[in-house]
């Protein structure tokens, strides 16, 4: 028999979950924003360094020494960002979903195995 009281329970609880995982993906999502900026800041003051010193150099050899530092450097940053970046995905969306763990585990019926 359904009870009044079982529902008001079930409810909170499934309120309570939600309530903590809008404030994980909230924060989460401002690491991210913080994470973008960030590398978007690095970038661009790297690139204006670059272009400093590329304006300052008198050969063709020096140029292109320039500009293989400046492409590998700027190569290895994006890889370490995309690291970090999606490393604070694969985090926001456990976090997010931690909540949630034990209610999906209540009402989930066991497996039956063979």
């Amino acid at each position: 028999m359904f009870k009044v009281e079982d529902f008001q329970v079930q409810s909170k609880e499934q309120l309570d979950a939600a309530i903590a995982s809008a404030k994980t993906f909230s924060s989460g999502v401002q690491a991210l924003a913080t994470a973008y900026g960030d590398y978007s800041k690095k970038s661009f003051e790297d690139t204006k360094s670059y272009v400093e010193k590329l304006a300052s150099v008198k050969s063709l050899d020096k140029a292109i020494e320039l500009q293989t530092e400046f492409a590998k450097s700027a190569y290895e940053t994006f890889v370490a960002e995309s690291q970090k970046i999606g490393e604070l995905y694969s985090d926001l969306a456990k976090q997010t979903y931690k909540p949630f763990e034990g209610l999906v585990a209540k009402y989930t019926p066991p497996v039956p195995t063979h």
